[in-house]
């Protein structure tokens, strides 16, 4: 099959419940269940219509195996082709992208939840961490952070002021989005006055683990332009991951990203990545922020920081990125659904008459692996 024959996939509809550091006393269903009603309201379109649902969580996080079967009912999964994907939500999407543009479904639902709170985040990240010799001494996502961040102000000359920058620019942005709960102030003061949890990132440099769900409808040409007056389509997916020993991977560098990012860019005829309106990005940290900005080709190596400047031709993170709100398995496809909610202009964020964006998202310990996404309307 050539690319000549592929359907066109569009993002027709998209919702998430708010973001939060707890949501106690509600479930993972119930959020599910909010998250996958408010996205087929308003499209004209029933459970009945979809094709086939893609969900994606952790069994780790959840706290037992195969924990996507008691979720099935609330995910409208029920008697349903269904598929698990143990990664990121934006990984499901590729998933659904690709079963659509090659005719086997007209309708794909994506779900990506977390319940963080309910965890022990720290295992979840040591348990993934190689086992012989990274693991013993203690190597958890805090200390991967700390190593990267020395690594990329070591490879850029760059001074550790630049990524208080960064983190206040997100929480900023995260606190004026009414689906990320914030504290009242984090402004940067607020960040220079943090704890330091692994030099020289203070914890709001950090991704903050949140609890939350996000659905993604995403259909075939001819139904994304019958329920939905400006679909947003997606024009280019690509994925890869980088060595599981973190000491094997090029320090300051995110080479998987850049990987990613190049299979994306070649599939959807992309030559200039400055040329996107906005980017929705899923950082682990400040530093990891600018080292995917600059792997996307947003910017130079030691450059990206210029991108956060009123003047940038490209909205960085209008939503606030992952800095402030990280829903663990959920984070790239809260900014699948962030991005197509700006380019569709149901939001009021990033640049004005924007039409074209670039998503990403990560996982595994240091941000292993990653897959990007490009959006056009």
């Amino acid at each position: 099959m050539s690319s000549a024959d592929l359907n066109r996939v569009a993002v027709v509809s998209s919702a998430q419940t708010q973001l939060r550091e707890s949501w106690s006393g509600v479930q993972h269903v119930d959020l599910i269940f909010a998250a996958v009603t408010d996205a087929l309201r308003g499209t004209g379109l029933g459970i009945s219509d979809v094709d086939v649902v893609i969900d994606c969580g952790s069994d780790v996080l959840d706290g037992r195996s195969i924990s996507n079967c008691g979720f099935l009912g609330a995910m409208g999964a029920h008697h349903k082709e269904e598929s698990r994907v143990e990664e990121d939500g934006l990984w499901g999407a590729a998933y659904a992208m690709n079963k659509i543009a090659a005719g086997e479904a007209k309708v794909a639902l994506v779900v990506a939840y977390s319940k963080p709170s309910e965890s022990d985040v720290r295992a979840y990240y040591t348990s993934i961490t190689e086992p012989f010799y990274q693991r013993p001494v203690g190597l958890d996502q805090f200390a991967a952070a700390g190593l990267m961040a020395n690594q990329y102000l070591s490879a850029t000359g760059l001074d550790e002021d630049v990524l208080l920058d960064v983190a206040a620019y997100d929480w900023a942005r995260a606190a004026a989005n009414t689906w990320v709960q914030t504290p009242e102030a984090v402004d940067r003061a607020a960040l220079s006055a943090a704890e330091i949890v692994a030099e020289p990132l203070r914890r709001p440099q950090i991704a903050r683990p949140l609890d939350g769900a996000v659905a993604v409808l995403l259909a075939e040409e001819q139904v994304a332009r019958r329920v939905c007056d400006r679909p947003v389509w997606l024009t280019g997916a690509g994925s890869a991951i980088d060595a599981h020993m973190f000491a094997e991977r090029t320090p300051g560098r995110l080479d998987a990203c850049a990987a990613a990012a190049a299979t994306a860019y070649r599939r959807a005829g992309v030559t200039d990545p400055t040329s996107f309106d906005i980017a929705e990005v899923s950082a682990d940290s400040a530093a990891g922020e600018l080292m995917i900005l600059e792997a996307l080709g947003l910017a130079e190596q030691g450059k990206a920081y210029a991108l956060y400047a009123e003047s940038s031709p490209v909205s960085i993170n209008p939503s606030g990125g992952a800095l402030p709100a990280d829903p663990i398995m959920a984070t790239g496809l809260v900014r699948l659904s962030e991005a197509a909610f700006q380019l569709s202009g149901r939001v009021d964020r990033g640049n004005a008459g924007a039409r074209s964006a670039v998503v990403h998202g990560s996982g595994g310990l240091a941000m292993q692996n990653h897959c990007v996404f490009t959006l056009e309307v």
